[in-house]
């Protein structure tokens, strides 16, 4: 591969890259008043707990929304593999299909990560 080419490749995804960065912090600086509006209002607590609730069903992707109906129908608990069957997947990929969706899932604080022994489960909030 010659060189000029490689410099042509390097510089249209060096473009696409800062475009990207650029995309993403024009939407987190619209975010940020949104929050400070919702963070303004302390007296309604029973409508900021619903409303957080909302949110973050609605900014999930759907493989996520998917994987958090399947541990809501499971209220004692259901580890990956489970998920993952119950979402239609082979049985081979079932663990690591729902793995990162759930990661995902507890960092948000939507779902309860529990190791009970040797196996994880995880339970909805």
């Amino acid at each position: 591969m010659k060189i000029s080419h490689k410099r042509k490749v390097q510089g249209k995804l060096q473009k696409h890259i800062k475009a990207v960065k650029s995309a993403s912090v024009a939407s987190v600086k619209k975010e940020k008043p949104v929050k400070a509006v919702a963070a303004a209002k302390p007296a309604v607590e029973p409508k900021t707990e619903t409303a957080p609730k909302v949110v973050a069903s609605t900014s999930l992707t759907p493989k996520q929304q998917q994987v958090l109906d399947i541990v809501r129908q499971n209220a004692e608990g259901i580890n990956p593999k489970g998920i993952g069957l119950a979402a239609g997947q082979e049985e081979a990929k079932a663990a690591s299909w729902a793995s990162a969706a759930l990661k995902k899932l507890a960092e948000e604080g939507v779902v309860e990560r529990l190791q009970v022994g040797s196996k994880v489960l995880y339970k909805a909030l």
